[in-house]
């Protein structure tokens, strides 16, 4: 599943659980590739210098990927006899982990060790992209420099490389991504003679007739650790919007995040959008079969409402983002999404990106993937897997190459989990029964300070 994710990415998921068993929001972040606060680009006028090591042709290289993706590089160490390979499990995909860091840089102390090829989230390209320390040269490998091809590059999905993109180089190629789309029961929606709404106005409008004519049937949650990233990622809130390489900007008093917390608050008051979360104790057995609606990423589907609710096949249906009326251009969050980075210590720079491209474009691969990848020719062999779309209620490759190429740059990937501030601060004042909009400054207080310590200047306009 991803979650988050990030699947973050990222950045960053902790326990969901489905009705009949009881699965972790990090095994739904390690399948969406774990990443959370997930885009924008970060340059300067000064682009590290790269040195490669010296290669050695037919070397042996580490790779480093989690338990999720262990089974797609062992495909290819099957497939390539000749490439020799040491393969690693570690949890490349864990939200908050800082196990790769911390050792990069005592392999930058000690002068050895590095793997050559890793799979992590977006938050670890922040530092990877950089030295550890002075003197020592950034372990992730400027694929954009003469290693992978521009053509390849080109070939993901709109956006969905920002993450990986300082200084002015591309330092990692992305595994999967986890728009948000609109999720919704069809069989429901059809008996009940509603219409699928397209904007923002249209769903609060619908979840306030739902919680009149069927109290207890919910259009929504915010009660996850990832929640925000779902609707408020979605509505282009500035919350995590790096305007310089070291400058953040956290502005929740912006129209686009005051607008979105009071439609939330608006349908929590109504009991149409629940405070507690989807992947929470209880909720799957409880009210699992009274979801109408779900604004989520396109990992919801199989992991939340087959996997999670055993709804049964044929009744949910996916739509694309939501957009503001009035407002031309469409805008969707992202819950989850992994990297793949190639060290530039590697003495065999040629077996690595090799791997690295395979990996994330290949059909091969891809196809049977647990979630959506970000290569767009990818996506369209894991559209055609009957697997990824028989449960549907219809063909969900509209909503989700829509969608994969509406994702908003604004919400950028930082040194620090988008989730923290949001569990910490958010999720207990909804439970002690706050508004969102009364919580926003208290919000934003704890980004700023969690962007603070890792070095950000912070503002607010």
């Amino acid at each position: 599943m991803e979650s988050s994710r990030s699947p973050r990415s990222g950045r960053r998921h902790t326990l969901l659980r489905t009705a009949a068993v009881t699965l972790s929001l990090a095994t739904a972040a390690a399948l969406a590739g774990c990443a959370s606060a997930d885009t924008t680009t970060q340059s300067s006028s000064a682009s590290p210098t790269f040195k490669s090591a010296a290669q050695k042709a037919g070397s042996q290289i580490t790779v480093w990927a989690d338990s999720t993706r262990l089974p797609s590089v062992q495909a290819y160490q099957k497939a390539h006899p000749d490439v020799k390979m040491k393969i690693v499990t570690y949890d490349g995909g864990a939200d908050g982990s800082t196990y790769l860091q911390s050792k990069v840089q005592l392999f930058d102390r000690t002068g050895s060790g590095w793997p050559d090829v890793v799979f992590g989230n977006p938050t670890d390209v922040t530092w990877a992209s950089a030295a550890t320390k002075p003197g020592a040269q950034p372990f992730a490998a400027p694929l954009d420099d003469k290693l992978v091809p521009q053509s390849t590059l080109d070939g993901f999905a709109k956006g969905s490389l920002t993450p990986c993109q300082f200084n002015g180089h591309t330092y990692c190629m992305r595994n999967d991504i986890a728009q948000v789309v609109l999720w919704y029961n069809k069989s429901l929606m059809d008996k009940w003679g509603y219409q699928v709404p397209t904007t923002w106005q249209e769903y609060e409008a619908l979840g306030t007739k739902v919680a009149k004519e069927h109290p207890g049937y919910l259009v929504g949650s915010v009660g996850d650790t990832n929640s925000h990233e779902s609707y408020f990622w979605s509505g282009q809130c500035p919350a995590f919007n790096l305007t310089k390489p070291d400058t953040l900007r956290t502005d929740l008093q912006d129209p686009k995040c005051t607008r979105m917390a009071t439609l939330l608050d608006k349908l929590i008051s109504a009991k149409a959008v629940a405070t507690q979360g989807f992947f929470s104790q209880g909720f799957a057995k409880d009210s699992g079969s009274k979801v109408l609606m779900a604004y989520g990423p396109s990992w919801y589907g199989q992991y939340l409402f087959k996997a999670g609710f055993k709804t049964p096949a044929k009744q949910i249906a996916a739509a694309p983002p939501l957009t503001w009326q009035g407002e031309s251009t469409a805008a969707t969050g992202n819950v989850g999404g992994g990297v793949w980075m190639v060290s530039s210590h590697s003495a065999n720079l040629k077996a690595s990106t090799d791997l690295v491209t395979w990996l994330t474009t290949s059909d091969a691969n891809q196809a049977t993937a647990p979630t959506y990848p970000a290569y767009v020719q990818a996506a369209k062999a894991w559209l055609a897997n009957p697997a990824n779309k028989d449960y549907f209620a219809n063909d969900v490759s509209g909503p989700f190459e829509q969608a994969a190429n509406e994702v908003w740059t604004g919400w950028s990937n930082t040194r620090f989990s988008d989730s923290t501030a949001w569990s910490s601060v958010v999720l207990p004042a909804l439970t002690a029964g706050k508004s969102l909009t009364e919580t926003l400054p208290a919000w934003q207080t704890e980004i700023a300070g969690e962007a603070k310590t890792q070095g950000y200047k912070v503002v607010d306009q």
